[in-house]
């Protein structure tokens, strides 16, 4: 059966709702479930307008979001979004959702004048097979490299 989605920018009201999904996909990751925590993390960067989170919606239910960072390039001269998050729950995916998601950010890309998307992900993520299939190109001519604090 197919749904009727929509794609639309997340609220404040929405926030709480959204937090749920956050946290799976937190642990989709292999992190500890905290709800109070990713709901601090989430109002905080809506708050703080640092983030835009774009959410699919199923009668009215969130059943999916991505969310995209803004940064710069000092190489290229331009500012890009960082496409940092990207999740359909379960039961709702292979409905075409996450492939809105992504059309949504590209169409938010365009519009505002960012220079294209950037993201990254595990190399055993399944969602890479809809990244390539998106014509989302893989980087091999850079490597990531990242520090920790301890």
């Amino acid at each position: 059966m197919r749904h009727s989605i929509k794609i639309k920018k997340t609220t404040r009201n929405r926030l709480k709702e959204l937090s749920a999904l956050l946290d799976q996909y937190r642990v989709f990751y292999e992190q500890e479930t905290d709800p109070k925590k990713v709901y601090k993390f989430l109002k905080d960067r809506y708050r703080k307008n640092q983030s835009t989170i774009y959410i699919a919606l199923i009668n009215n239910k969130i059943v999916g979001f991505t969310q995209l960072y803004p940064t710069y390039s000092t190489v290229s001269l331009e500012k890009f979004l960082i496409l940092n998050d990207l999740f359909v729950v379960k039961e709702y995916r292979g409905h075409g959702i996450a492939t809105q998601l992504l059309n949504k950010a590209k169409k938010h890309c365009v519009k505002n004048g960012y220079k294209g998307l950037a993201l990254e992900t595990a190399a055993n993520n399944p969602a890479r097979k809809l990244y390539e299939r998106e014509r989302w190109a893989s980087d091999s001519n850079f490597i990531h490299y990242f520090w920790a604090r301890k």
